[in-house]
């Protein structure tokens, strides 16, 4: 897939989730096959930009090219002007949120509150597409309402403002992450416009993967909470949609570096105390489906510093490696 100068290696995405896809979890996401890791979202607002959180969601240094940030806002203007903002920081792609049910964003009428107003839609995707030399993509849902889904239409209209790829959820905004994702609309939109459509929501197997694409005819798969504590998903399905196997799972070796890799990202990134505090619901993520794994959570939500964080972490693998885990799983 080209999204201008770049060439994307597959077709898998990783979603863009508040309060997870920061810098350590994107690198660690596209290392294992996502062809496109975008930030969290952005606010648009100007009086934000300069927090400390919007400045840690825009971080992307040493991030693998394209690097992807998506904004969030309600005013074309000021959305045009994050949109300058982002690519004058190294941002190669801008994606425009209008997919986000949270009562925070919507009440502020951004995110997939936008959905609702077509003509304010139209506004923003030609403002922000006028104002940046690089490629702008979508992401939305399927509407404000299970009875309002219009995601065909604004489907077009991001087609006829030049935005040059769409992601749908299979949800709308009434929905939130609630009931099972549905894929008609999404066969719908792709059927309707010329731009790349890529299908989100519910996809955690390759058997998922596979029955997505033939339902709807997508170019590519985006992959959100299914990843998380998971980022090898992206290389299972890529494998099993390419090749026609499943790789072996990971090893508990490979597991414990991928975990030990993502909290030290965390604690350089955040600084340690913030680190610690995040790093928490990731490890209890990580180890949700292993023996033992309830009091490691346990104990990592205890640790106050990231030393003893990591250490507990490496003891309870070197545990489980060693078929020592009987302590674990008695703990829990």
């Amino acid at each position: 897939m080209q999204l201008g100068v770049h060439a994307l290696a597959g077709r898998l995405f990783a979603a863009p989730m508040a309060g997870v896809s920061d810098l350590p979890f994107r690198r660690i996401a596209r290392r294992y096959g996502a062809a496109l890791a975008t930030t969290e979202m952005v606010s648009a607002r100007p009086e934000l930009r300069a927090t400390r959180k919007s400045r840690l969601r825009r971080a992307h240094e040493g991030e693998p090219r394209p690097v992807s940030v998506q904004i969030v806002g309600a005013d074309p203007a000021t959305m045009a002007d994050a949109a300058r903002m982002n690519v004058d920081e190294g941002a190669d792609l801008i994606d425009i949120n209008m997919g986000c049910p949270a009562k925070k964003v919507c009440n502020v009428a951004a995110g997939s509150a936008l959905l609702a107003d077509e003509p304010l839609v139209a506004r923003i995707l030609a403002a922000v597409v006028a104002a940046v030399p690089v490629p702008v993509t979508l992401k939305i849902r399927t509407g404000p309402s299970p009875e309002r889904r219009n995601a065909v239409r604004i489907a077009r209209i991001a087609e006829e403002a030049g935005v040059r790829m769409l992601v749908v959820h299979g949800r709308t905004r009434a929905c939130g992450f609630r009931g099972a994702a549905e894929y008609d609309t999404i066969a719908a939109v792709k059927g309707a416009v010329r731009i790349p459509v890529i299908a989100n929501g519910d996809i955690d197997s390759a058997d998922k993967a596979r029955a997505v694409l033939a339902h709807t005819g997508a170019d590519g798969l985006m992959i959100g909470r299914a990843a998380c504590g998971r980022p090898w998903i992206f290389r299972e399905i890529a494998q099993a949609l390419d090749a026609g196997e499943a790789p072996a799972p990971p090893t508990l070796a490979e597991m414990r570096a991928v975990v030990c890799e993502h909290l030290e990202g965390l604690y350089a990134l955040y600084g340690e105390a913030a680190g610690v505090r995040i790093a928490r619901k990731h490890i209890g993520w990580y180890v949700r489906e292993l023996p033992g794994g309830e009091a490691l959570r346990r104990l990592a939500c205890a640790s106050e510093s990231a030393r003893a964080q990591l250490a507990a972490v490496r003891r309870y693998f070197d545990a489980l490696e060693q078929g020592e885990d009987r302590a674990w799983r008695q703990a829990a």
